[in-house]
């Protein structure tokens, strides 16, 4: 595996051993399908890191995948890449540390403390940035293809930021869909791109659809209680009349949010997942979610998204907080 050509900065298997106590168990924060993460700190600054260890040489094209999309981006949303290390039977990629974890564990795991309605919408919205920052990317549009709840990555403000690339696809200019293989994960791929193999951005969007209603609603993909599996947005469609649509919200909210910011988003996420035509942008999704959060904190006007570079939501309530 070369990836010298890239301009990622390069740790030695010693920096990297050093960092996590030789790969001890207790630095373990997760394991996935490429291989297992482990959080560090590097021996000469002191940083946190989190770093993702690959040994089956069957994932090295997961690991050029990352690389690729990550080492020339940059962006507040976007989990940063600060380098990697190859050897000849393993290799490590080195990641920005998210102290809080990523979504998955702060909505779908039975916690103490419940994530506000406020912070929900401000984490939809910083990942939405970061998802239309990725789909119109000036040097190659990026097509993540595995937008789900655990690659939604929380700092320490509960900034939002999407990780894992090692599914993504790179848009040449021109491209307006491309023909693969399907890949993703159960209950957030688009039908659409099942039947037909054509991946475009569009699929994207379905997926943050699925997560959106998972946001809101704080259930999983998949109804297994049934007798036959219903997926959440099938299941979310028969809550589509009248009031009823608020029996849908994460009960431990308890009601703690405005009904018409609510409808908003529920709605938001039905088209987000319905058919592939009328689909809304990231740009578009990214308006209304914010129009929700101008409801819920009493703001008369949202805060215009003209470009996804734009500060993220997080920092810019922090912002302001230090401004009165």
């Amino acid at each position: 595996m070369k990836l010298d050509d890239y301009p990622c900065p390069k740790f030695t298997i010693k920096e990297i051993y050093n960092a996590t106590s030789n790969l001890s168990i207790t630095n373990l924060t997760g394991e996935g399908a490429a291989g297992k993460v482990y959080k560090g700190i590097l021996p000469n600054t002191g940083q946190k890191v989190a770093i993702k260890h690959i040994i089956n040489d069957g994932n090295a094209e997961t690991v050029v995948r990352e690389v690729t999309s990550l080492c020339h981006v940059r962006h507040p949303n976007l989990v940063a890449l600060l380098g990697c290390c190859v050897g000849d039977y393993e290799c490590f990629l080195v990641y920005e540390f998210c102290p809080n974890g990523n979504l998955y564990q702060q909505t779908l795991i039975g916690k103490e403390k419940c994530l506000s309605w406020t912070r929900r919408l401000e984490i939809a919205i910083d990942s939405a940035r970061g998802l239309w920052f990725l789909h119109t990317f000036s040097e190659g549009r990026i097509v993540h293809r595995d937008i789900k709840p655990t690659n939604i990555l929380l700092g320490p403000h509960f900034e939002a930021k999407l990780s894992d690339f090692g599914l993504s696809k790179v848009m040449e200019d021109g491209d307006i869909q491309v023909s693969s293989e399907v890949r993703g994960t159960f209950g957030y791929v688009d039908p659409e791109y099942l039947n037909n193999r054509q991946v475009d951005s569009s699929g994207d969007v379905y997926s943050f659809g699925v997560v959106l209603l998972q946001i809101i609603s704080g259930k999983k993909v998949i109804n297994m209680n049934m007798k036959e599996p219903l997926p959440l947005h099938k299941m979310a469609k028969a809550f589509t009349k009248g009031e009823s649509m608020l029996e849908f919200a994460d009960p431990k909210m308890t009601g703690d949010y405005p009904s018409e910011a609510f409808k908003l988003v529920f709605e938001l996420a039905l088209s987000c997942t319905g058919i592939k035509q009328d689909r809304p942008n990231m740009e578009k999704v990214l308006i209304k979610l914010e129009q929700a959060l101008a409801l819920s904190t009493k703001r008369q006007n949202p805060i215009p998204s003209t470009s996804p570079d734009q500060i993220s939501v997080s920092e810019r309530f922090e912002q302001s907080d230090l401004d009165t």
